[in-house]
C-alpha cells in the first residue's frame, strides 16, 4: 500500500504531466473581485477541481481535508468549492463549526453584501443563470437555482438530528438529496480519532455523540461531500495521520505561509519590569507604527491584546489601565525607556524626538488613543453579540478600539489584521520537566500569537505586494516595525526559550535565522563608475488598451441563456413519483432588438458600465450609448428566453430587463477575467547606482528549501567547490554572496570569464540585486527582480559604451514555473527603449537565458561570449 497521502499523489501526477486545471471563470467572476486570489489559493482550487472531476481513485462519499495556515483564506476557499461544486449540480450546504462565535462571523461573510469581507461578487450567475445565496433552516422547500446554507454549530447540528423539532434539519433531509458538509475547524471533529486514552472526560461523552452524528449524514448518500478546513489538523498523531492520507488534498502550513511572506515577522521582547510598565511599553510602540503608517500615507490603526490567565485578574487590570493612563506621567514613559536600551523602543523614542513628537505631546495622545471608551474586555460568557462584532472589526475605519482585554475567548475564529502587540500579564510555565515537552498554554500562546501574526497590507508603489512583507532584505528600513507582531512578556528566559519552541513546532519561527550585512565595498564606492553610475529601469503603468477598438468577437456573438420563472406548480400524491414535467420553448432575440430604454437601465444597475469604468477598457467608446447600440460593441449580443410559449413570444419589458442584466453582468464578468491592467513600459529611465544600491541589513533562513548554499557566505559554502573569498574580487561589488547554489555556481561562472571580459572592457562588475530594483513585464507589467546585473564599460570611437546585463540564476525546479520570467528577459535586448540618452555615452540593455549550472550553463556561455572576443 502506498505510503503517499492524495496530495503527494497529485503533485507526482502533476510533475509527470498530468494537465493541471485552469481556474474556470465561475469561479473567478463570482468571488469578490477585491479579494485577489493567491497562487497558493489556485493551487489548491486546481487539486479540488482536478480530483472532483479527473482523479481515478475518487472515493465515494468524498472526504477532503484543506490544511491550511490561519490567515490564508480558508473562507475564501469555501466559497470558490462551492461555486464549483454548484456547477456539478450541488446546492445545499450545511456549514458547521465548534462555537458561534465563528457561526456569525461566517454568516456575515457569506450573506451580507454590505460587509467588508463578503466573499462573492455584486451579482453570481452559473451557465447563464443567475444565483442567490440564502440562508435556510433546512432542504425542505428551498429554491433549487439557489445556493442554500444551513449555519450551524457541531453540537447544534448533533441535537437538531437527534432531537427533532419544527423547521430544522432532520435525517429525512438527507435521504434524497446530494448534501455538501463544510466544516471550519475542523479538527473538532476528531475526537472519535484520538487515541480514547487520551481523551478528557468531555471529549470521552463527545466521542459517542456529535462524530458519529456527523459520520452518519455523510454517508446517507454516495454523492455527498465532507470538506474539512482547519489550520491545526494533528497530523502527527499517527491515528489522525493515518484517516486523512487518502483525504488530504492541500497541505500549505503556517511555516510555509511565513516563509511565503505573507505573515508578519514576530518578535519577543522581554523586559524585567511591572505589568502596567509593560503594557506601556507595548502602547508606545503600537503609537510609534501609528505614526509610521501615517507618515507613509497609509491610515491603519495598530490594536494591542493584553492577555491574562483568569478572568477576574483581566478585568483587575483591566481597571489598573484605565487609571494608569489618566494618570500617565513623564516619570512612567522614562522608566520604559531607561528598560530598553537597544531595541525597537529606543528606535521608537528616536522617531518621536526627530519628528517633533515630545513626552509631554506623546503623553496626551495616549491618554486620547488608549481611553476607556476605546478598550474593550471580551471575557465575559454573556458578551453581546455587538462585543463580536466590534472584536471582528477592529480594521474598519470607523472602529476606534485600540485594546482588547481577553484570556481565551480569542483562541479560535478572531479574523484580524492590525494587531500587531500582544502583551503577556503573568509570569507563569508550564513546561513537562521531564520530557522537555512543550506545554499546553504555551503551545495555546503560540497559537494566539500565530492568530495576531497575519500581515496586515500595505504598499507604498504599484510594484510592490500589498499582501506580502517587503522589508526582510531592508531591516533598518522604517516601515519594518509595520511588518512585525511583537509578544511582550515578563524577563524569563526558561519561558521565553519554551515558547520559541512552540513557535518553531507550529512553523511561526525558523530554526536558523540570522542577520548580515551586505554592503558594497568602500573601494568600489570610491570610483567614478559608482559615483556616476547608472540603472536603467522600466516602470510599472496602467495598460492604456489603445489597441482594444471593440468589444472582442466571441462575446459580440455569444447567446445567453435565460431561464423565465413560469409559475408553473404541480401537485401529486404522496409516495407517488411525479411525472409532470413542463415543456419549455426559446427564442433567441438580438439585444438591438430590445427596447433601448431596458437595455440602458439593465446597464444601469451594474456598477461595471459606469462610463468611467468602461473607457479604462474601451479607451475609443465616446459614450454608453455607444457601447449599447454600436455593432462593434454590445449591440449584436443575443438572449435566448426559455419558458412558456406565451412567454418566450411576448415577453414582457420586465422579462426583457432581467435578459439584458444577466447577459451585461456575464459580458463584464468575462471583460474583467481577461483585463491586464498594468503593463511594463518599453521606455527605461535611468537611475543612479548611489540611489539604488545601498547597504542593507539581511534577515535570512538558513538551509532554506533543502538548498545547502542558502544563507551561506561563499567563503564559507557548504560545497568547496564554490569557494571564493568575494571581498578580494575587486569585479564584485559587495561585500559577500550569500544565495543559493546556484546563484553562487554564477558568480563562479563570471569569475572564471573575468579573465577574458577584462580584456575587452576597462569596466567590469557584478552587483547583486537584493530587491534594490525591480523591471516590469511588457505583457502583463509582473515583477521580476533580476539577481544579478553585469555592468561592462569600454570605449569605442571616442565614445564610451556600457553593456547593462540582467542575469537571473534558477533551480531545475523552477526553470519551468517561470518561463515568462526568461521570455521577458529575452523581450529586453530587442524591444526597449531609453528615455534619456548621454553625450559621449551610449548604454545597451540585455536580458540573458537564466544561468543553471547542469541544464542552461552551455546557453548562458554561448550568449555571454556575444560581447567579447570579437
Amino acid at each position: 500500500m502506498s505510503s503517499q497521502t492524495l496530495e503527494q499523489k497529485i503533485s507526482a501526477g502533476f510533475e509527470m504531466g498530468v494537465p493541471r486545471p485552469e481556474i474556470p471563470a465561475y469561479i473567478t467572476t463570482n468571488l469578490n473581485p477585491k479579494f485577489e486570489l493567491r497562487p497558493y489559493q489556485e493551487e489548491a482550487f486546481s487539486r479540488f477541481i482536478f480530483y472532483t472531476e479527473k482523479y481515478p481513485g475518487k472515493i465515494l462519499p468524498t472526504q477532503l481535508l484543506f490544511h491550511m495556515a490561519t490567515g490564508s483564506g480558508k473562507t475564501m476557499m469555501m466559497a470558490g468549492c462551492m461555486l464549483h461544486l454548484y456547477e456539478l449540480g450541488y446546492r445545499n450546504f450545511i456549514f458547521f463549526v465548534n462555537s458561534n462565535t465563528i457561526i456569525e462571523k461566517t454568516r456575515d461573510n457569506f450573506l451580507n453584501d454590505a460587509s467588508t469581507k463578503y466573499l462573492f461578487a455584486e451579482t453570481i450567475s452559473i451557465a447563464e443563470q443567475k444565483i442567490n445565496v440564502k440562508e435556510v433552516d433546512s432542504f425542505e422547500g428551498v429554491n433549487e437555482d439557489d445556493i442554500n446554507i444551513v449555519f450551524t454549530t457541531i453540537h447544534g447540528l448533533h441535537s437538531d438530528l437527534n432531537n427533532p423539532k419544527e423547521n430544522s434539519l432532520t435525517y429525512e433531509d438527507f435521504e434524497d438529496k446530494k448534501i455538501v458538509l463544510i466544516s471550519d475547524e475542523a479538527h473538532h471533529i476528531n475526537a472519535d480519532t484520538k487515541n480514547s486514552k487520551k481523551l478528557t472526560k468531555g471529549e470521552l461523552e463527545d466521542k459517542l455523540s456529535w462524530e458519529k452524528t456527523v459520520t452518519k449524514i455523510f454517508n446517507a448518500s454516495k454523492d455527498n461531500y465532507l470538506l474539512e478546513f482547519t489550520a491545526t489538523a494533528d497530523l502527527a498523531n499517527a491515528a489522525i495521520a493515518e484517516k486523512y492520507k487518502d483525504k488530504l488534498i492541500f497541505d500549505y502550513p503556517l511555516k510555509q505561509f511565513k516563509k511565503d511572506l505573507y505573515s508578519k515577522e514576530v518578535k519577543i521582547l522581554q523586559a524585567e519590569i511591572d505589568p502596567f510598565q509593560r503594557a506601556l511599553q507595548a502602547i508606545i510602540l503600537n503609537q510609534y507604527r501609528r505614526k509610521v503608517f501615517e507618515k507613509n500615507g497609509w491610515h491603519i490603526k495598530p490594536v494591542v491584546l493584553f492577555k491574562s490567565k483568569k478572568i477576574d485578574e483581566s478585568a483587575a487590570f483591566f481597571a489598573e489601565f484605565v487609571e494608569g493612563i489618566k494618570s500617565l506621567s513623564k516619570s512612567d514613559i522614562d522608566k520604559v525607556y531607561a528598560a530598553n536600551t537597544n531595541n525597537a523602543i529606543t528606535e521608537a523614542k528616536s522617531y518621536f524626538e526627530s519628528n517633533g513628537v515630545t513626552i509631554a505631546n506623546l503623553i496626551q495622545e495616549l491618554k486620547e488613543d488608549f481611553s476607556e471608551d476605546k478598550c474593550i474586555s471580551v471575557d465575559s460568557k454573556s458578551d453581546s453579540e455587538e462585543k463580536q462584532l466590534i472584536i471582528n472589526s477592529l480594521e474598519d475605519e470607523n472602529n476606534e478600539y485600540r485594546a482588547v482585554f481577553a484570556v481565551d475567548k480569542l483562541n479560535e475564529g478572531w479574523d484580524v489584521l492590525n494587531l500587531f502587540d500582544i502583551v503577556r500579564l503573568y509570569d507563569s510555565r508550564d513546561a513537562d520537566t521531564k520530557t522537555g515537552k512543550v506545554g499546553k498554554t504555551t503551545m495555546s500562546e503560540a497559537q494566539l500569537i500565530g492568530r495576531g501574526a497575519r500581515y496586515c497590507p500595505f504598499k507604498l508603489s504599484e510594484d510592490q505586494d500589498k499582501y506580502k512583507r517587503k522589508y526582510d532584505k531592508d531591516l533598518t528600513n522604517p516601515l519594518r516595525i509595520c511588518e512585525e507582531l511583537y509578544y511582550h512578556a515578563a524577563y524569563n528566559p526558561r519561558y521565553i526559550s519554551e515558547l520559541n519552541k512552540a513557535l518553531e513546532d507550529i512553523g511561526l519561527k525558523d530554526t536558523k535565522t540570522k542577520q548580515v550585512e551586505l554592503f558594497l565595498k568602500p573601494e568600489f564606492k570610491e570610483t567614478d563608475f559608482y559615483k556616476s553610475g547608472l540603472v536603467y529601469v522600466n516602470e510599472k503603468v496602467p495598460n492604456q488598451r489603445e489597441e482594444v477598438k471593440e468589444l472582442p468577437k466571441h462575446l459580440r456573438d455569444k447567446v445567453h441563456k435565460v431561464k423565465l420563472a413560469t409559475g408553473y406548480t404541480s401537485v401529486s400524491i404522496a409516495f407517488q413519483s411525479s411525472t409532470d414535467n413542463l415543456q419549455r420553448d426559446q427564442k433567441t432575440y438580438k439585444l438591438s432588438e430590445i427596447d433601448y430604454r431596458i437595455r440602458l437601465k439593465a446597464l444601469s444597475k451594474l456598477k461595471f458600465y459606469r462610463f468611467n469604468n468602461l473607457k479604462k477598457h474601451f479607451p475609443h467608446l465616446d459614450s454608453v450609448e455607444q457601447f449599447i447600440t454600436d455593432d462593434s460593441y454590445a449591440n449584436t449580443i443575443s438572449v435566448e428566453l426559455s419558458g412558456t410559449k406565451e412567454q418566450v413570444e411576448s415577453p414582457t419589458p420586465d422579462m426583457f430587463l432581467e435578459a439584458c442584466i444577466q447577459a451585461f453582468d456575464d459580458t463584464a464578468k468575462q471583460i474583467q477575467s481577461n483585463a491586464i491592467d498594468f503593463v511594463g513600459s518599453k521606455s527605461f529611465k535611468p537611475k543612479g547606482l548611489p540611489y539604488l544600491f545601498k547597504d542593507k541589513v539581511l534577515n535570512i533562513t538558513v538551509n532554506e528549501d533543502g538548498d545547502a548554499e542558502y544563507g551561506r557566505s561563499q567563503k564559507e559554502p557548504s560545497n568547496a567547490d564554490l569557494l571564493i573569498d568575494l571581498g578580494q574580487e575587486e569585479w564584485y561589488a559587495h561585500n559577500d554572496n550569500y544565495g543559493t547554489s546556484e546563484e553562487k555556481y554564477l558568480v563562479k561562472f563570471i569569475k572564471q570569464a573575468h579573465t577574458e571580459l577584462s580584456k575587452e572592457y576597462e569596466d567590469v562588475y557584478l552587483l547583486r540585486n537584493e530587491r534594490f530594483f525591480k523591471l516590469f513585464a511588457f505583457d502583463d507589467g509582473r515583477a521580476v527582480e533580476p539577481d544579478f546585473v553585469l555592468y561592462l564599460k569600454k570605449e569605442v570611437e571616442k565614445k564610451y559604451l556600457f553593456y547593462q546585463i540582467f542575469i537571473e540564476p534558477k533551480g531545475q525546479h523552477l526553470i519551468k514555473n517561470d518561463e515568462w520570467k526568461q521570455e521577458f528577459l529575452t523581450q529586453i535586448e530587442e524591444e526597449y527603449e531609453l528615455e534619456t540618452v548621454f553625450e559621449n555615452k551610449e548604454y545597451k540593455l540585455v536580458g540573458m537565458p537564466f544561468y543553471n549550472e547542469t541544464l542552461t550553463r552551455t546557453d548562458f556561455e554561448k550568449k555571454l561570449q556575444e560581447y567579447y572576443g570579437k
